[in-house]
């Protein structure tokens, strides 16, 4: 019988998806007809577009992506091939995935409306493949205020859904640190909402995203789970209290910027090497031309990791999720079972994977 390769083994572990951005995974295809079935203007075909040279021009990008969103069904859409996505390229099993309903705004529909079509695509995404998932309602701290942060909330409490189950902050650090959301943040933990933000990114100066905003982000706005967090490195301070508590952090393993895809992994590897609690995600997966599998088997041929990393970023993905926990108990047993088949079926002599074939 012939034996799973490292690569296909990597393909093939179960995983959980914790920090991708809807506006950021439409399909250049799904994006050109969008546009024109909604007369949004693109500046070059999507396939152009998604090509950037600053962290900035990826803010554009992704913001004009996600008005090509106008409808129930376009959300409907771009969830579902969301989700055939994460299940086809690298067996994703659950997803929590952020959109910010202010993007939508311009276009004129309700976030009740915007809402009910991303569940609709994600429920037929479950139904087809399998693939539980969950949504996070998110501020871009670029373009938002406070005030409609807590417009945001008011939305939320008018239109209840369970399956919004928390809210992020994303955008330029720079244009809003944490300390700028405390009262929406803990309104959202009064109403019961899980929290979570974007921070200490590494395409932005260290005095923009210093390490301060971990202990921010942890004691002011109550976050139970960060994502990113690569300049804590800088505080040896901050990363001791990160893996004394065990905060999860949501990794984007492929860099929109190439001269940082390399650093970054590095970042990764001290930031594992620290004791930190990790998860590998993708970000803004049809934007940054990459997959969850893509993601996964470049950061383990750069890295040199082997099984053993590849059991345990699985199952902390479960660990870190906002799941009930009857369902995440029922999450872990299937992870286990199939990590331990795979591991069976796997290639003794083929334990590690060469960078050349991190195809996407």
């Amino acid at each position: 019988m012939a034996r799973l390769s490292f690569s296909d083994y990597l393909d093939a572990v179960p995983k959980v998806e914790l920090h991708l951005h809807i506006a950021g995974a439409i399909r250049p295809e799904t994006l050109d007809e969008l546009a024109v079935l909604n007369e949004l203007r693109l500046p070059k075909p999507a396939a152009e577009l998604y090509r950037f040279e600053t962290f900035y021009d990826f803010l554009e990008i992704l913001r004009l992506s996600a008005l090509a969103m106008a409808t129930p069904q376009d959300f409907a859409r771009v969830a579902f091939e969301c989700i055939e996505d994460l299940h086809r390229h690298g067996n994703t099993r659950h997803a929590e995935i952020f959109f910010n309903p202010h993007y939508a705004t311009p276009t004129g529909i309700g976030y009740p409306e915007l809402v009910d079509g991303l569940i609709e695509g994600l429920a037929k995404g479950e139904r087809a493949y399998g693939v539980s998932s969950r949504l996070i309602a998110c501020i871009d701290r670029s373009v938002c205020l406070p005030s409609e942060a807590l417009q945001m909330l008011d939305w939320m409490a008018q239109h209840p859904r369970p399956e919004v189950v928390g809210i992020g902050l994303d955008g330029a650090e720079r244009a809003g640190p944490p300390l700028v959301w405390v009262e929406a943040w803990r309104q959202a933990g009064r109403a019961g909402y899980r929290r979570t933000a974007h921070l200490c990114e590494d395409n932005q100066a260290p005095f923009e995203a210093p390490p301060a905003h971990f202990t921010h982000c942890r004691d002011a706005l109550g976050c139970d789970r960060l994502d990113h967090g690569y300049g804590i490195l800088a505080d040896p301070l901050v990363v001791a209290r990160a893996r004394a508590e065990q905060v999860p952090f949501t990794m984007a393993c492929w860099s929109g910027m190439p001269l940082n895809r390399a650093p970054r992994r590095q970042r990764i590897k001290a930031m594992r090497e620290a004791g930190l609690n990790l998860v590998l995600g993708t970000d803004d997966p049809a934007i940054f031309g990459t997959t969850m599998g893509h993601s996964w088997r470049t950061v383990f041929a750069d890295l040199g990791w082997g099984v053993e990393e590849a059991r345990a970023l699985s199952l902390s993905g479960v660990e870190a999720s906002w799941l009930p926990e009857p369902r995440k108990a029922a999450l872990r047993a299937s992870f286990i079972e199939a990590l331990d088949a795979l591991e069976r079926d796997l290639d003794p002599a083929d334990r590690t994977l060469d960078l050349s074939v991190t195809r996407r």
